[in-house]
């Protein structure tokens, strides 16, 4: 959650920075501001809650000095007080000489403003992030040094942070992280921080990630501390992204552009991997050996995969899986012969890297599944997969959620393979069923494009959905859900189609909404035919007798991965018509870095 980016460039830094507030919108977008020093070492302090449109409007309204090359930026979502400018980063300190942009939770916030206020502070507001410049500006007036200031006065915090300091008058910035990701980058521009490399990935693809409890000057050659004196040596990473990836290129919307990429990414998923699949070496290659269950630790859309992952296992080699949402991880036991799957798309959700310092996981073998090698999750991992999706803006997973579910499908296989499990032909085989995957799924996306948008009148004004299916389909009807209410705020519910007389039955009357994810399971015609006599309205999207064939193959270990491009138009194209955001839903953000 929440945006930073820092920079001390060449040419004025607020070019630099509503470019990267505006690439990090999908971390939070209920206010935005920055920090920019001007030729006369003063601070303009510009904070607004709407949209990156409207911070540039009050940049081109500045009228104080010259703005030069020294600058801090945020973009937030809010989690403690309510969204107002006062409430905005970054934050002012007493006498506005520290300016601090902050992601992350302080657990210690309450006690820290009671102690700041009673030796003298002024704090503004109930943001738990504002305690962080008046402790700086505490340390500073006993250090005189913003570097040291900086060291000492996160000792007093509990919690995670991701920041950065920008002081008045010497135009230093300091950056730290603990907890929450940050990296930084130096380029022929300057020098940046940002908490994604897609914020400043068009001056630079090279950058080193900050350790838990590093700090560092943005500058050239600056101090960088590390909070263990056996860190490993730092590391120089590149990413392979390019900044026209993180734009609309010609599409209306994030999410249309999203759906339209699945196939694409699909296909370069199955070709990186493709060679190593059935020989079991995608398996070994990562230092992976037999296991005889599986624990599956996601959140969201990417539990949502891991459920299909997890029935690939079940089918094929009939090993015991276990799925568990990261935050109730907690009260889970491990077992013997354990493999853990933790899957997290920015490799940052708070949840799943808690629920790894827990006794779920027990001394297993860890493998991440995430669309940043670079990531806290991959980092603590002993293996990891990167699901290769590129970057996605809009806060609805779509192709991050396609992409898992091949890489984890096919990482599975390959363990198969490997464990002897499945013999190689066998492997072989489910090989060449992947890869006939990308071509299914620019079939379903004509069939949805043609399909879908003509049935959204008559939906629009239903108060809520249910969605049901049977074995293999039923993380899809999870996973079309979820898209449903997070993009049109209606109420959706998914089921299994058996369970409707023991309860959800009791919802349906004429005209209730259901979506049947139909995996060919013969048994869903009676359920259909229940749903049917009591008036409701029938969608049935999958194989071949539905309303929206997609062509599902009902033997597909993996199940109907097609029907999620209908689930997924469905979704959007009721949200549009409704005159919803799709990509920046209600009081959701991706990159969820909080608890």
């Amino acid at each position: 959650m929440c945006g930073i980016i820092a920079c001390r460039t060449i040419q004025p830094a607020v070019e630099y920075l509503c470019t990267g507030l505006r690439r990090l919108e999908y971390r939070g977008y209920d206010s935005v501001g920055v920090a920019l020093q001007t030729a006369t070492a003063e601070v303009a302090h510009l904070r607004t809650v709407e949209r990156i449109g409207a911070l540039d409007e009050l940049v081109r309204g500045w009228s104080g000095a010259p703005l030069n090359g020294v600058g801090i930026g945020h973009t937030r979502w809010a989690t403690h007080g309510l969204v107002s400018e006062e409430n905005a980063h970054p934050h002012a300190d007493c006498n506005r000489r520290i300016f601090v942009a902050h992601n992350g939770i302080i657990l210690n916030a309450d006690q820290l403003r009671d102690e700041l206020t009673r030796s003298g502070h002024r704090i503004a507001t109930a943001v738990d992030s504002e305690v962080l410049s008046h402790l700086i500006e505490d340390a500073l007036s006993e250090h005189r040094d913003l570097f040291k200031a900086v060291q000492t006065g996160l000792t007093r915090v509990q919690g995670t942070w991701a920041i950065a300091v920008l002081e008045r008058g010497t135009g230093r910035i300091v950056v730290a992280s603990n907890g929450s990701p940050l990296l930084v980058a130096h380029s022929a521009h300057g020098v940046f921080a940002a908490s994604d490399i897609a914020a400043i990935v068009d001056w630079t693809d090279e950058f080193q990630v900050l350790g838990d409890g590093d700090v560092v000057e943005l500058v050239d050659g600056g101090q960088w501390v590390r909070a263990e004196a056996d860190s490993v040596p730092l590391i120089s990473r590149r990413c392979s992204w390019q900044g026209r990836d993180a734009d609309l290129n010609g599409y209306s919307d994030f999410m249309a552009k999203e759906i339209n990429e699945q196939p694409a990414a699909a296909c370069r998923v199955i070709d990186d991997l493709g060679t190593s699949i059935d020989s079991g070496e995608l398996w070994t290659d990562r230092g992976l050996g037999t296991f005889d269950r599986l624990k599956i630790i996601g959140c969201g859309t990417s539990m949502n995969a891991g459920l299909v992952i997890g029935n690939v296992v079940r089918r094929l080699g009939r090993i015991p899986v276990t799925c568990t949402i990261a935050s109730e991880a907690a009260d889970d036991i491990p077992e013997t012969g354990q493999l853990t799957l933790a899957i997290s798309q920015s490799g940052e959700t708070a949840d799943v890297l808690q629920a790894l310092t827990s006794d779920a996981i027990g001394g297993a073998p860890l493998v991440a599944l995430t669309n940043n090698q670079h990531s806290s999750l991959a980092r603590r991992a002993d293996a990891v997969l990167n699901c290769d999706a590129g970057p996605e803006i809009g806060v609805a997973a779509t192709k991050t959620f396609v992409c898992q579910v091949i890489a984890g499908a096919a990482l599975m296989i390959s363990g198969l393979s490997a464990t002897g499990r499945i013999d190689r032909s066998a492997a072989a085989r489910l090989t060449d069923d992947l890869r006939r995957l990308p071509e299914k799924l620019a079939a379903a996306l004509n069939v949805a494009q043609c399909r879908v948008p003509p049935l959204i009148e008559e939906l629009s004004d239903c108060a809520g959905f249910i969605f049901i299916a049977k074995g293999s389909g039923l993380p899809y009807a999870a996973e079309g859900a979820l898209k449903l209410k997070e993009l049109t705020y209606r109420w959706a519910e998914h089921y299994p189609a058996g369970e409707l007389k023991h309860g959800p039955l009791a919802l349906i009357g004429a005209g209730t909404p259901v979506v049947v994810v139909d995996n060919g399971d013969t048994r869903l015609r009676a359920n259909m035919a229940e749903i049917a006599a009591r008036g409701g309205q029938l969608l049935t999207i999958g194989s071949a007798d539905s309303a929206i064939d997609v062509a599902s193959d009902p033997s597909a270990a993996w199940g109907p991965l097609e029907a999620t491009v209908p689930l997924q138009v469905l979704a959007r194209t009721l949200a549009l018509s409704l005159g919803h955001d799709v990509d920046k839903p209600r009081n959701l953000a991706k990159s969820v870095t909080v608890q």
